[in-house]
């Protein structure tokens, strides 16, 4: 065995790499009403899963919710790089064999290995996020239904890693938040087998990347009304950022991008190969929407007495503590095409063009018609603007600015395709524009 102190080992720009073992806990809470408080732990910022409208179809229990808030742990638990051995691969498994050591192996060949390992580090905090149930992930991630909806259950089909991610927070302000490829398992290692894409760097040091991988969009102009998408990147073991590989899991590595960074951003997208994570940072959650200005946003819809323009009866935005169960009588349906709201009725079927087409009795165009929800994810709202907007064909309710910002938003599906989602439930949007306008009848008296 070759044992090799590397005094650049811990060099930011090639692996910043920072990382924490099972020591302490993840603060859970639920989500809140987006600001800093003036006491208790301090919030690093909160982790929103795309597709569940604020809340799992089964409840937010523990570690698996749709929603996480990262907060500074009682004690540091990070580590940083130190020493770097070059072993036999029949020397693998004994120099793993000690979990209280934190170390990733990189096999090279069937007879040769590198392992890097970790000595602790007190100015960080580490977050595991995964598919495992272990202890040591903080935050358990199934898969999304791209269809809408989300797979509750864990499934054998499953391309989420069991130790996806890592989130490397600093205990001091700014308290900046770094994206890292895979997670430690329950022995405090990371192993990237002969097969995994991994190579060494300009300086000697080694990085790689997981099978499915693992990519961040940092958006353009932040998280608000001026956002814009930002270019999907590749995040390795080590941090550093990458163009993407020609398919998820190609060998083939792409380019190195060194003008670009791990820190995650307000609104950064953070995808594991069947789910999308929504960072949001406490500056950022004071510019969203509350959940109690998005029910009076509903409050005041209804105070509006909106009309069916053909049945003439009132409609009304149900309660979100009624669920989203069947519609009532009262929900407003609207032509998804044209965007013209009206009251539940069965004519205008037009089956020869699909099951779900309807002729709007007003502009007679042809297109799914859907029933109105509103958006009560308030984290994956731009702005607290009125709920103008529904996405096609789901007819999920939100603002202009969101509703906008999220259908030229294009999310990973598969192993090398994009589609933009709605955020609140994960259905393909439709259509040339992917949302429409909501056109309103008031009423006549």
């Amino acid at each position: 065995m070759v044992l090799e102190g590397n005094p650049e080992v811990g060099s930011p720009r090639t692996c910043d790499l920072q990382h924490a073992g099972n020591q302490g806990s993840c603060i859970l809470s639920s989500p809140g009403e987006g600001a800093q408080p003036d006491e208790g732990p301090i919030k690093y910022g909160e982790l929103i899963v795309l597709g569940y409208n604020g809340c799992l179809a089964s409840g937010d229990k523990g570690r698996r919710r749709s929603r996480l808030a990262l907060s500074r742990r009682p004690h540091a638990n990070g580590v940083k790089p130190g020493i770097m051995h070059h072993i036999s691969t029949p020397l693998v498994s004994k120099a793993l064999s000690n979990r209280g050591q934190h170390s990733i192996s990189y096999t090279l060949s069937r007879s040769q290995s590198v392992i890097v390992e970790y000595t602790h580090d007190s100015d960080t905090d580490m977050f595991q996020i995964g598919r495992s149930t272990e202890n040591m992930i903080d935050f358990v991630v199934t898969d999304t239904s791209p269809g809408g909806g989300a797979a509750e259950g864990p499934s054998a089909q499953s391309t989420i890693s069991r130790y996806a991610c890592r989130i490397l927070c600093d205990r001091r302000p700014p308290y900046t938040a770094r994206l890292y490829a895979a997670g430690f398992d329950a022995s405090s290692n990371i192993f990237l087998g002969e097969r995994a894409a991994k190579w060494r760097t300009p300086d000697g040091l080694m990085d790689g990347l997981t099978t499915n991988g693992v990519l961040v969009m940092h958006p353009a102009g932040g998280f608000s009304e001026d956002s814009a998408p930002g270019v999907w990147r590749e995040i390795s073991v080590c941090g550093n950022v990458y163009t993407l590989r020609d398919s998820r899991s190609a060998q083939q590595r792409g380019k190195l991008v060194e003008d670009e960074s791990n820190v995650l951003q307000d609104g950064s997208l953070i995808d594991l190969c069947g789910a999308t994570l929504l960072w949001r940072t406490p500056a950022g959650l004071l510019r969203a929407p509350t959940l109690k200005q998005l029910e009076a946003q509903r409050q005041e819809a209804n105070a509006a007495r909106p009309q069916c323009p053909v049945g003439l009866s009132t409609l009304a935005f149900p309660s979100p503590a009624r669920g989203r169960t069947a519609p009532d009588k009262q929900q407003p349906w609207v032509y998804v095409r044209c965007g013209h709201v009206h009251g539940y009725h069965g004519w205008g079927c037009r089956r020869e063009q699909g099951p779900q087409e309807r002729e709007c009795p007003l502009c007679r165009l042809v297109g799914p018609y859907v029933p109105l929800w509103l958006g009560q994810e308030a984290g994956l709202c731009l702005d607290p603007g009125p709920p103008s907007h529904a996405f096609a064909p789901c007819g999920h309710v939100c603002s202009e600015k969101t509703a906008r910002y999220w259908a030229q938003t294009p999310l990973p599906h598969g192993t090398h395709a994009f589609h933009a989602a709605c955020p609140f439930c994960g259905a393909w949007l439709t259509g040339e524009h992917g949302c429409v306008r909501l056109i309103f009848q008031g009423p006549l008296d």
